[in-house]
Formats: C-alpha cells, sequence, structure tokens
C-alpha cells in the first residue's frame, strides 16, 4: 500500500498540519502497529467512549496511564519476581508494553478502572460553551432601519 501524501492538503490549509501528519502516519506501512495488548474501542453514549485492554497478569500499580499532547499512553512493566518458578508452560504474557492513542480536540479521559484482568478507560467529548451553536436574534424591519440611518449620517 502506498503511503499518504499530504502535500496537497498542505497547499490548501492552514493549521491542519497535525491531522496531515496523522492521516501519514496511519497510513505508512514503515513502522508495524503492535497487536500487545489486545483493545477494544467502543462508543457508549453520544460524546462517550470507552478503551478496553486485556492486561490480565498485571496488578493496577503495574498499570500506568497518562494522557500528554492530545495522546493517551497506557504503559506497563511487570514487577520483578521475588520468588523463583518452574513454569511447565507459560502463555500468559506479562511483557512491558506501550499503547497510544490519538485524541481529538476536546476529548477528555474521565476514569479508569482495572477489574477482572481489564482496564477500562472511560473517555468524554467535552465541547467548550464557545464552540457549541447559539441562536442569534433576528432584529426586525425598524429597528434595522433607525440603525442605518445613524451610521450613514455620521
Amino acid at each position: 500500500m502506498r503511503a499518504f501524501d499530504p502535500t496537497p492538503l498542505y497547499r490548501a490549509t492552514v493549521g491542519f498540519d497535525r491531522i496531515a501528519d496523522m492521516l501519514d502516519r496511519v497510513l505508512s506501512n514503515e513502522v508495524a502497529e503492535p497487536t500487545y495488548p489486545p483493545y477494544n474501542i467502543e462508543k457508549t453514549g453520544e460524546h462517550a467512549y470507552r478503551i478496553s485492554l486485556a492486561v490480565a497478569g498485571f496488578t493496577a500499580d503495574e498499570l500506568n496511564v497518562e494522557v500528554k499532547e492530545n495522546a493517551l499512553v497506557i504503559a506497563a512493566r511487570k514487577a520483578e519476581e521475588r520468588e523463583e518458578r518452574t513454569y511447565l508452560h507459560r502463555g500468559i504474557a506479562t511483557r512491558a508494553f506501550e499503547r497510544r492513542f490519538q485524541l481529538a480536540d476536546h476529548v477528555k479521559v474521565t476514569g479508569a478502572t482495572h477489574a477482572d484482568g481489564m482496564l477500562h478507560i472511560d473517555l468524554a467529548r467535552e465541547i467548550p460553551e464557545a464552540l457549541k451553536p447559539r441562536r442569534i436574534e433576528i432584529a426586525k424591519g425598524k429597528a434595522l432601519t433607525d440603525r442605518t440611518v445613524e451610521a450613514t449620517a455620521a
């Protein structure tokens, strides 16, 4: 698959370079996307989302969730085992990982829970009042005529 060429987007827009860079990263084949740990992304409401990661074998203390520069970063590192164990079969992967999710503008992490081997991270889109639609009052004919006469007289 061919990489996305954002050049036309740069020529025709201003301030969308972050989106073009993100599209280029997503569509490029240079970096293989990690598959561990498996995860789900679900829409739980009109402006609510949940990311669920299967983190069997990790305790809540071994997991780290943080948001930096519009990216949700989830990392885990297993603590050193103090007792020596002999495994006949070891099928539960507890290797360290770091998983990144790019967040859209105004998407905030509202909480994280760890239960039954699953890490659930809840997110919500919080649209600022200034960006919400608002109704504009329409002036009636006479009021508009008075303002026009005052403006031309000055």
